[in-house]
């Protein structure tokens, strides 16, 4: 068995045991999440996710490690962003606490599923054409602008989105949750639920949002491996995040921005990489792109919860 090999063998492993216990152990049917509970669910992921960091670089060496956590970061932000917009999604629906955990869930597997298929035909196609690269870079520095230069006016509207008028033009819908159901049935006829919507929802913005991270990720590494595990270990975390972030909504307005350096940085780093490998080593390039996430993450939240703490004070 090759080193690759193996790292993917403890990888499927680690993932099975972990779905088991966190989704199946920790996640009982309709139990409301308190912070104290999500905040332990954070830090499971997050720790095994460093975990693997570490078993990573022993099997691999030190590069592959350090795209791997940057490309963890970068996922992990871009979820945090995302979590926001999930937040809205359950609000406007009306979805009772006690059905956030299973619906999270069936949330984070499509998005699994999704992403799966995005890394494959994205890692595909650069194999084939490496100019596609370009692309992806040009993307990232036209979706930074838009994103750092978003106003408040931009805040989505679940009820105005596209999916959702098909589904209501296409799908007999309810105003309701049908008592925790995705379907009901009345005189013969399938119904589909807030709860339904909410999951198809759930799994199109993550699509969205996998346009965004994709582009990005393969930006800091083309390993198969780094991209599909900081990938699904980003994504795993989600529903203990969403709980832990759920009542900050508002408290790290500054954090998209910060998001936006990030994926402008990978931009032009994109766009410039043949200049940039002739002048700087992959490792220093691992370094340096670990040093601006890190840097842009915490000064942006950082910043945040100071300017914040002044609007307080005023």
């Amino acid at each position: 068995m090759t080193t690759n090999a193996l790292v993917y063998l403890v990888f499927g492993i680690v993932l099975l045991l972990a779905l088991v216990f966190d989704f199946g152990l920790l996640s009982k049917k309709d139990k409301v999440v308190s912070i104290r509970q999500a905040f332990v669910q954070t830090i499971f992921w997050v720790s095994l996710a460093l975990a693997f960091c570490a078993f990573v670089w022993m099997e691999e060496g030190k590069k592959p490690a350090l795209e791997y956590i940057s490309a963890y970061l970068m996922e992990w932000s871009l979820s945090t962003d995302n979590i926001f917009v999930f937040i809205l999604i359950f609000d406007a629906f009306s979805v009772k606490e006690k059905h956030y955990p299973r619906v999270l869930i069936s949330g984070i597997l499509m998005a699994i599923i999704f992403r799966i298929i995005f890394i494959t035909v994205g890692v595909t196609a650069i194999q084939y054409a490496e100019w596609i690269l370009y692309l992806f870079g040009a993307f990232l520095m036209y979706t930074s602008y838009k994103m750092f230069f978003a106003g408040d006016d931009e805040e989505f509207n679940p009820y105005e989105s596209r999916v959702y008028r098909f589904l209501k033009k296409y799908l007999r819908l309810v105003p309701h949750d049908g008592g925790g159901k995705y379907v009901i049935r009345r005189e013969g006829k399938r119904f589909y639920t807030s709860l339904f919507v909410v999951v198809v929802l759930l799994g199109t913005i993550d699509i969205l949002f996998a346009v965004d991270s994709i582009p990005a990720v393969v930006g800091i590494s083309q390993s198969k491996l780094v991209i599909y595990t900081s990938n699904i270990f980003a994504v795993l975390g989600l529903r203990s995040l969403f709980f832990l972030l759920r009542g900050a909504i508002g408290k790290f307005d500054y954090l998209p921005k910060g998001i936006a350096v990030i994926l402008g940085f990978i931009g032009l780093k994109m766009l410039a990489q043949h200049w940039i490998d002739k002048w700087v080593g992959n490792e220093e390039q691992s370094f340096i792109s670990l040093a601006v996430i890190l840097f842009c993450l915490s000064g942006s939240i950082i910043y945040s919860i100071i300017v914040n703490k002044r609007k307080k004070q005023a």
